[in-house]
């Protein structure tokens, strides 16, 4: 894996030493302290670069271009709001997606089927063990945004999100979060309001540069990609990873996301 690794500055494959032990402390701390952590040139920068241009056609030909116009809960109604309630305003998410059998044979799927990569995400997530999903199709996905296209206010089902950037756009397109707007026992539907009506002055941005890896605790945590500007699209992998073995989509679920079922 150092063909496509920085494993000199991140030594995944050095189980239990010092170093790895180290590397995984300040994981930890940093998703305690911020609810993520990036890893800077985790993938080298011209590996990411050749994924992006191999991905270039079939994205052309194949993506499923998803479009979705939705509140930041994905929901269609709150019992506890009124519908013209400002947590429930209306916002457009716009993508193409690849799945993991669009991408056979790429550095994505070497990486994602490596098991140092799970054991190191277990480990910085506080986790026993992750596990690799059996659904063809979800394992991984990599999603391209052209010009005006983003993903918008949203929280996430998942506990955390394991991405990595391949290709930043000239411009737009930057990650913005607002940490814990939400609790479990707090919904703050008044400050997710206040959030999505531009009155909050603790939405952070986060720039990434392209072979960084980034783990995101977004299921309270309330985050969105701005729309992109300029010709070059922002070019990013998804990893997904659960604490049991087996897990796939239902067909309705496959279908909802990539417009077919494996």
């Amino acid at each position: 894996m150092h063909d496509i690794l920085n494993l000199e500055r991140y030594p995944l494959d050095k189980f239990d030493s010092t170093a790895w032990r180290d590397l995984v402390g300040r994981c930890q701390q940093a998703l305690e302290q911020d609810g993520m952590f990036t890893l800077t040139d985790f993938m080298h920068m011209h590996i990411a670069a050749g994924e992006t241009a191999r991905m270039a056609d079939t994205f052309a030909r194949q993506s499923f271009r998803h479009e979705r116009v939705h509140n930041i809960y994905f929901l269609k109604s709150i019992p506890d709001l009124a519908s013209d309630h400002p947590a429930l305003t209306q916002f457009h998410t716009s993508n193409q997606t690849l799945c993991a059998d669009q991408i056979r044979g790429s550095a994505l799927l070497r990486l994602y089927e490596w098991p140092p990569f799970a054991r190191f995400l277990a480990a910085t997530m506080g986790q026993p063990a992750l596990y690799v999903m059996d659904d063809p199709l979800a394992r991984v996905n990599v999603m391209s945004y052209d010009a005006g296209q983003a993903l918008n206010w949203h929280f996430d089902r998942s506990e955390f999100t394991t991405t990595l950037l391949l290709q930043a756009p000239e411009a737009g397109g930057a990650f913005e979060y607002r940490t814990d707007l939400r609790s479990e026992d707090d919904p703050n539907y008044d400050g997710v309001a206040r959030l999505l009506t531009e009155q909050d002055d603790q939405v952070h941005t986060l720039s990434l540069t392209p072979g960084s890896l980034n783990v995101f605790k977004g299921r309270n945590t309330a985050h969105r990609v701005s729309p992109v500007e300029g010709d070059t699209p922002r070019v990013i992998s998804v990893f997904s990873y659960y604490d049991r073995p087996g897990v796939r989509f239902t067909q309705s679920e496959q279908i909802g996301f990539y417009g077919r079922s494996a």
